[in-house]
């Protein structure tokens, strides 16, 4: 059991899995010799060399490119995408050639590739740099999207994406970068694509992920204290969808909270609910409540406070949810 942040942690697991399998490879800018903005890499290229980590040109494309026709050749590119807003000069080659070549190739030519994201808010930082574009890659068929939201699963997770034969978009939520937590490098972790109950309640449901998982679990926190008591699920794989814990906990608790700092229209918290209410729809005692960011471009930092879910917006969903 080892005390990490969730750098560290990522860092851990790139290093084991680059030590495990010669067929990974780890490229971006700046993922060399400076070790990333973040320095996710740090130390990589000194341990593996330059032929292993490799420093990339400033182009996104050039980068996803560049590792589907590494991944057709066998290797097992890791990529790094330095902030979330910078993905979309890449988003032509996951959309449409990433997503689809082991379709395309009647499931003849598998295309092991990792796409690394930092996203969200709460930094302090410029334009393009605290975006939630998850549901836009999560509406991509062919592609596997997933978010950590502690170091443990950071850990165990980005060895499980570099391992499996599919393309996984892997957001990591870069506020919460530098969070310590145990890291039990030793345990059988949790499949890739299942979501899990952090925390167990009975009066309402709360499901989340990435970022606002603290955020929730601060919340249910501050809920016991008024003698609610609240079941908090973090989905971890956005795609596919591991809903049926959530099933589960709903048709005990009769109430959900979906939180999610990504704007709410046609997101993933939507389809949340919808399913939700598909599936759960007589055990429900209150419609499905979200707590998002809003349908307008991240706002300037001094303004995020009031745009990213807070402890208060999640409790005050909470209240109206009981009170219906």
């Amino acid at each position: 059991m080892a005390v990490l942040t969730m750098a560290k942690a990522l860092n851990d697991g790139l290093r084991k899995a680059m030590e495990a399998d010669p067929r990974v490879l780890v490229m971006g800018e700046d993922v060399g010799k400076l070790g990333g903005v973040f320095r996710i890499t740090d130390g990589l290229q000194k341990d593996f060399g330059e032929q292993r980590v490799l420093d990339t040109p400033l182009s996104e494309s050039g980068i996803i490119g560049t590792a589907v026709g590494l991944a057709i050749r066998g290797f097992r590119p890791v990529c790094e995408i330095q902030f979330d807003g910078f993905v979309f000069p890449g988003y032509d080659q996951i959309v449409s050639q990433l997503a689809k070549v082991h379709f395309r190739s009647q499931g003849k030519v598998p295309v092991p590739v990792v796409v690394r994201i930092p996203f969200g808010g709460g930094i302090g930082a410029v334009e393009h740099h605290s975006e939630s574009p998850e549901s836009l890659f999560a509406h991509v068929a062919g592609l596997k999207v997933v978010a950590c939201s502690n170091p443990d699963d950071a850990f165990w997770m980005i060895q499980q994406a570099i391992s499996t034969d599919d393309p996984v978009i892997f957001f990591e939520p870069k506020r919460r970068y530098w969070e310590k937590a145990e890291v039990d490098v030793e345990s059988t972790p949790l499949p890739l694509l299942r979501s899990r109950v952090l925390r167990e309640g009975s009066d309402v449901t709360v499901a989340t992920y990435g970022p606002s998982v603290r955020t929730c679990l601060d919340a249910a926190v501050a809920a016991e204290t008024d003698g609610t008591s609240l079941e908090v699920v973090d989905l971890r794989t956005l795609s596919p969808l591991d809903l049926d814990p959530v099933f589960e906990s709903v048709r005990r608790t009769g109430r959900l909270v979906v939180v999610s700092e990504a704007p709410p229209e046609s997101s993933v918290t939507s389809e949340i609910a919808a399913r939700v209410q598909q599936e759960c729809f007589h055990s429900l005692e209150a419609p499905v409540l979200r707590v998002t960011g809003f349908d307008t471009p991240y706002p300037p930092s001094k303004c995020e406070d009031d745009y990213l879910p807070d402890l208060d917006r999640v409790l005050d969903a909470v209240d109206r949810s009981k009170a219906w």
